[in-house]
């Protein structure tokens, strides 16, 4: 009987492979600060409990809704390859970087609170009236399955130019030229969902009196 595997175990078993074929550990480096932002009981698999060679980095930022206050850590699995030598090489960088000594009543926050996180189910409240808004405006996009970000296609072939013209209507959209995707714009939807309602105005007229749509 074929049993097909989750993505994790996927990746698991292709940079090990990949480790055999080159001669020597490949490492993964996994961006976890969105871990919890999931839409409709998606399930994001901790990827480390698939692959010993995995350090994964992680900001309370994101499940706290506290943006700006950048503290968090890098946890290295205990069986990856030169994980006593990782451990202290990280906090060598981060004083050496000077990402070090956070104040102290933040760190006292975060460790009474280090098991909760916000009411993330706003974030999806957000992003269905904008994704629908799209979709009803004729834009491609794509809904996303978690995260507080989407990323539509612009409604002409520069997106800086699009994105130009929208501030115009005191929408401020990113080009998402500088992350590979280009013709492509960037909203962030880590609002309150009254402010995302009144956005969504502006931009039905935005693109009605631009775009003639």
């Amino acid at each position: 009987m074929h049993i097909q595997r989750r993505p994790s175990k996927k990746l698991a078993a292709i940079l090990t492979d990949k480790s055999q074929d080159y001669g020597h550990a490949i490492f993964l480096l996994s961006d976890e600060p969105y871990r919890e932002i999931v839409f409709k009981g998606a399930d994001a698999p901790y990827v480390s409990k698939f692959y010993d060679n995995t350090l994964s980095c992680y900001s309370f930022s994101k499940s706290l809704s506290l943006p700006g206050e950048r503290i968090g850590y890098v946890a290295v699995n205990p069986a990856c390859e030169g994980a006593d030598v990782i451990v202290p090489m990280c906090g060598q960088i981060s004083r050496g970087t000077g990402h070090n000594c956070p104040p102290s009543i933040i760190q006292q926050a975060v460790a009474a609170v280090c098991n909760e996180t916000a009411d993330l189910s706003v974030y999806e409240t957000n992003m269905n009236i904008i994704y629908d808004t799209l979709i009803d405006l004729g834009f491609t996009v794509v809904r996303p399955g978690g995260t507080f970000y989407i990323m539509p296609k612009a409604l002409e072939e520069s997106s800086i130019e699009f994105c130009k013209k929208a501030k115009d209507y005191d929408l401020i959209f990113v080009p998402t030229d500088g992350f590979g995707a280009p013709g492509f714009f960037r909203m962030a939807y880590c609002i309150d969902t009254e402010k995302v309602e009144r956005a969504m105005v502006q931009l039905r007229k935005f693109v009605s009196e631009v775009y003639g749509r």
